[in-house]
């Protein structure tokens, strides 16, 4: 398999200059017979003029004779090269590729979607130009492709997955590197580089997007309440120990339990309480 050859072109001014100088030297020479001057220099015009190059910053120009790969050019300004070559002009620059929104499954088989931005450039003129039918289509499928296999590696979140390291929607850092180096691998064969790979977009599929919704205001309303009961429960131990302490008042089992009762619904419920006055004895 051939790899990019960097061939260093001839100047472009130079060439127009010894254009110049045969120009008037034929002139000066042929001057009394113009038919002359016609027959050589207009060939000789269209030669140099066929063989001049221009590559912009960040191009490059892939040089072809009769098919066969002589080379890349790949610094810019005015250059000649062969007239008989063929030319494929490439840019170098660093582009990004957005991919559109795609339905896929998780590593736990729920419908996702999910799509990515990419940042890539050219490194290798030849293997763009000669080892994939077109490379930017191929950049395009193959992104696609280890999207879904990024998303069927990975959990959307621990909801499902309890005891997974990595998931979709928290560990960004992780996940765009498992996603580069995927995209990294598959660009190799098209002489691509890829600057960087990171998820634009993640959420669950609208079929299921409700329902895990609810799934997640649940799982948080069961963590809140039981930072709640925690909370209570050490409120509640320190106001016992406080009136034991203190002897204040000296309370049996029973009522022990029914002041536990009153302050956990006090100081767990959700509503206001309204508050009883006791104008008898604890035992009315």
């Amino acid at each position: 398999m051939k790899v990019e050859k960097i061939v260093s072109a001839a100047s472009g001014y130079l060439m127009l200059g010894a254009f110049l100088i045969v120009s008037l030297v034929t002139a000066f020479l042929f001057y009394r017979r113009p038919e002359v001057i016609c027959f050589i220099l207009i060939p000789l015009f269209i030669l140099v003029v066929k063989g001049l190059l221009i590559v912009s910053p960040n191009n490059a120009a892939v040089l072809l004779l009769f098919g066969d790969y002589k080379g890349s050019v790949n610094k810019n300004g005015l250059f000649w090269v062969n007239p008989f070559c063929g030319r494929i002009n490439i840019s170098l620059r660093a582009r990004n590729f957005e991919s559109e929104k795609i339905k896929v499954n998780d590593k736990m088989g729920n419908p996702i979607l999910i799509s990515v931005i990419l940042v890539w450039k050219v490194r290798d003129t030849f293997k763009s130009s000669f080892e994939v039918d077109n490379y930017e289509n191929f950049i395009k499928v193959q992104t696609d492709s280890a999207v879904r296999k990024l998303a069927g590696s990975f959990p959307y979140d621990h909801f499902e997955d309890e005891q997974a390291t990595i998931t979709l929607s928290t560990n960004f850092d992780d996940v765009n590197h498992a996603l580069e180096q995927e995209i990294a691998e598959r660009m190799e064969i098209a002489g691509i580089e890829v600057i960087e790979a990171r998820i634009a977009y993640l959420a669950y599929a609208p079929e299921i997007a409700h329902s895990m919704l609810r799934r997640q205001q649940a799982s948080a309303i069961v963590a809140a309440r039981h930072k709640i009961v925690e909370g209570a429960v050490g409120m509640v131990d320190s106001a016992l120990s406080l009136l034991s302490e203190k002897q204040i008042i000296e309370l049996d089992e029973e009522r022990k339990a029914a002041m536990v009762s009153n302050l956990m619904v006090v100081l767990c419920g959700d509503r206001e309480t309204q508050p009883v006055v006791n104008t008898g004895t604890l035992h009315q």
